[in-house]
């Protein structure tokens, strides 16, 4: 007797890759753009104001300060606004006003009248709309890309932010060479500018805005706020990666200082030393595709943190001739360990937030980020000042060293898999 066998059901088609997808592909243009030009502007805008405006290290760590201090200032509201709008006009409107406010650089320099006091402006208020674009940027990638495709949307992204530290830092300390810093900068605006223009041919249809009866600023900020407190894998990738960026800051704000200032270095040997550091975090979010599922999501970010800490204490030995080689391999590992980080902490904020709060989730995360990008710029600034800039670069390195601490005392040290929804 023939028995017929049950159809077995069909099992769901994989999603095609991202890459082939249109809008994606825009999407990722104009962030490389934007990114290939921003890289290029965090070499030469300091370098501006050591060469051409001979600012001294407590200058040169004001200026950094003033680039991040914005995310303290409107960091909260503007993650509320975030949610009240379609993040892509707020992308697109960031751009178009880093653009134009980057290029009054060089057009007042070609005058005679470019002063610190403008380029501190001109970064602060940069920084501004840096904000909006930030959190309209990781906002609205869960509408374009679905959250099933975030890990590897994440891992592109980085990616892509990686090559363009290499590119864009190596051509941002050469150009200063070759054409001057305000018309480096003058490249750095129209990265922006280019920018604007691919997010306008994006064409995904976003998620109307929803806001509950009887909402206000007020209570959005809180809501956001709480939600991130409420969560230990939340808390302790915002004190890990905060604990992260003010070394990371330390560090590269001083910099500048000890290659060009205090050894006697080229632009161009900082630049491609900075480039290191993008190399470090593209090979980081390639392997993280790889390290992650086989270790555990959660339990690569702690992992590889230990393994990579001592290689830190390498960065402060920075000296002229074959001195600077483990240096650079120092900085590589680090910048490797920021690049595994990046893929899967973004990732987990993603997974397990619902959409409804994902700017506000995003601006509370670069509130305490970027805030800790302002006091490491300013506790180098004052180092550099007091003590010179290798003491600034110990200070980094030994924060740099302890990151991983706060991921091993939390959920995060056994987890394997993505969180969904509100569970963690």
């Amino acid at each position: 007797m023939t028995t017929l066998e049950t159809p077995r059901a069909a099992e769901p088609a994989a999603p095609p890759p991202l890459m082939r997808d249109r809008q994606f592909r825009r999407f990722i243009t104009a962030a490389a753009a934007g990114k290939l030009g921003t890289q290029i502007g965090y070499v030469a805008i300091p370098l501006l104001a050591v060469t051409t405006l001979h600012a001294d290290a407590g200058q040169v760590g004001l200026l950094a300060t003033l680039s991040t201090l914005s995310f303290l200032l409107i960091g909260l509201p503007a993650g509320a606004w975030v949610d009240r709008v379609r993040r892509r006009k707020v992308m697109i409107a960031a751009d178009l006003a880093r653009g134009l406010l980057l290029a009054s650089v060089p057009a007042t320099w070609l005058t005679g009248h470019l002063g610190i006091g403008q380029l501190y402006a001109v970064v602060l208020l940069t920084g501004v709309a840096t904000v909006f674009a930030d959190v309209g940027q990781q906002s609205f990638l869960p509408a374009l890309v679905g959250r099933e495709q975030l890990p590897a949307a994440n891992a592109t992204l980085v990616g892509m932010d990686a090559l363009n530290q290499i590119a864009g830092r190596s051509a941002g300390g050469f150009l200063v060479q070759l054409i001057s810093a305000p018309a480096a900068i003058l490249v750095n605006a129209c990265g922006y500018l280019w920018s604007a223009a691919w997010l306008t041919a994006v064409r995904k249809p976003e998620p109307a805005p929803v806001r509950k009866p009887g909402q206000n600023l007020a209570k959005e900020i809180r809501e956001g706020l709480a939600f991130v407190a409420g969560r230990p894998v939340l808390r302790a990738i915002a004190l890990a990666s905060a604990c992260n960026n003010l070394s990371i800051q330390v560090s590269v704000t001083m910099l500048p200082v000890l290659f060009v200032h205090d050894l006697g270095l080229s632009e161009g040997v900082l630049g491609l030393y900075l480039a290191v550091g993008g190399l470090g975090v593209l090979l980081g979010s390639r392997a993280a595709k790889r390290i992650g599922p086989r270790l555990g999501q959660g339990r690569t970010l702690w992992i590889v943190g230990l393994v990579v800490a001592p290689f830190g204490f390498l960065v402060p030995l920075a000296s002229s001739g074959w001195g600077l080689w483990p240096a650079v391999l120092g900085w590589l590992l680090t910048t490797f360990r920021v690049g595994v980080n990046n893929v899967i902490q973004v990732s987990f904020r993603q997974r397990c937030t619902p959409d409804v709060l994902l700017g506000r989730m995003n601006a509370t995360m670069r509130f305490v980020l970027t805030g800790a990008l302002a006091i490491g710029s300013a506790l180098a600034g004052a180092i550099g000042e007091f003590d010179g800039a290798r003491a600034a670069l110990w200070v980094g390195a030994i924060g740099l060293a302890l990151v991983w601490i706060p991921i091993y005392l939390s959920p995060l040290r056994t987890m394997r898999d993505w969180p969904e929804g509100e569970a963690q």
